[in-house]
């Protein structure tokens, strides 16, 4: 009776939590905007000096910073309220794996409503987005993800590029696909002086990568390739092409075409590194790819995300010779390395 009561209650917490989830949405959201995460740190501040340095009422902070510790946002001692130093991390601006400024473009109005009828999506295997949804042609979407994604593929971008030049003194030519806001490619360039970069997106994506590799010093080191992965010519001679969260927006059908292109760009000995969400085989954990494959179910006509045996499949079919993971803690995301 006892265990049958808990389990009882788990399905009606977990029932209760999830319908209401918008709630942890807005508070994490209001908490960014407001510079609550700033203000505490790992320190700590009582509720009427965030309320003060919020410019907010204390009500609605002691309100607000209650619930964040409730589901393990802060954390509280007496009066202060603080961060951990692993929540820190992630919410600390000034943190090289800061998640804050992804808000722009998670919680945007287009990428919300596209679940506003998830119903009618399910049922008809249609977005309800205008168009082929986010990865219709010089989407204004991507500018947002490139500008609002930046800090949060800061750290990612050091441990690929590693990965991509592992003995950095070597000229090496890299072509970024899908680069937004090249944070991967002009990593390569600024670990390697001899690197030569080529940044391919929408050109109203790549005035981002522009503006990063002016400010990163490796401008005269790259070059520019604007239009649609799936049409523009790729040229030949890489040793190296950066796929970092791309091919998870198309259909394997898609997906090949892409990893056909480029291996025809690649030198003999030359590599695709591709930086993805990689479900396990039993294709429900971990939960993190689960969710991104429900973002790609609402935001494209046929994206999800894939398991390792299914991008192993892909590359052989277009003829790579060897298909390896990685993983590189502390990124969720994993490296697919495959060989020319």
């Amino acid at each position: 009776m006892h265990a049958n009561q808990s389990v009882e209650n788990f399905c009606f917490d977990l029932f209760y939590t999830t319908v209401n989830a918008y709630y942890r949405t807005a508070a994490v959201k209001a908490a960014i905007e407001l510079g609550v995460f700033d203000t505490v740190g790992e320190r700590g501040k009582t509720l009427a000096e965030i309320a003060h340095a919020c410019a907010s009422s204390e009500r609605g902070i002691r309100i607000l910073c209650r619930f964040l510790v409730s589901i393990g946002f802060l954390r509280s001692r007496g009066d202060l309220f603080f961060m951990s130093r692993e929540m820190a991390m992630f919410l600390d601006p000034k943190s090289p794996g800061y998640l804050g400024g992804s808000i722009e473009f998670l919680l945007s109005p287009y990428v919300m409503d596209a679940f506003s009828d998830l119903t009618s999506v399910v049922r008809t295997g249609r977005i309800t987005l205008a168009d082929d949804g986010v990865v219709a042609p010089d989407h204004p979407q991507w500018v947002k993800f490139a500008r609002g994604m930046m800090q949060m593929m800061t750290l990612p971008s050091m441990l690929v590029a590693e990965l991509a030049d592992p003995k950095p003194m070597r000229p090496i030519r890299v072509l970024d696909m899908a680069a937004g806001h090249g944070l991967f490619g002009i990593e390569v360039a600024r670990r390697n002086p001899e690197a030569h970069v080529t940044f391919l997106d929408w050109d109203n994506v790549l005035d981002v990568a522009r503006e990063n590799a002016a400010k990163a010093g490796v401008a005269e080191r790259v070059a520019f390739l604007p239009g649609n992965a799936f049409e523009v010519e790729l040229g030949e001679g890489y040793d190296v092409v950066l796929l970092t969260n791309f091919l998870h927006h198309f259909d394997q059908v898609g997906c090949e075409k892409i990893l056909r292109k480029t291996h025809g760009a690649l030198n003999d000995d030359g590599r695709v590194l591709t930086f993805e969400f990689i479900a396990n085989e039993d294709r429900v954990s971990p939960p993190l790819a689960a969710t991104f494959s429900m973002m790609m179910l609402g935001t494209t006509p046929s994206g999800e995300v894939y398991t390792f045996s299914d991008m192993k499949k892909m590359f052989l079919a277009v003829g790579y010779s060897r298909v390896d993971l990685k993983s590189i803690p502390p990124a969720m995301e994993k490296v697919v390395v495959s060989h020319y």
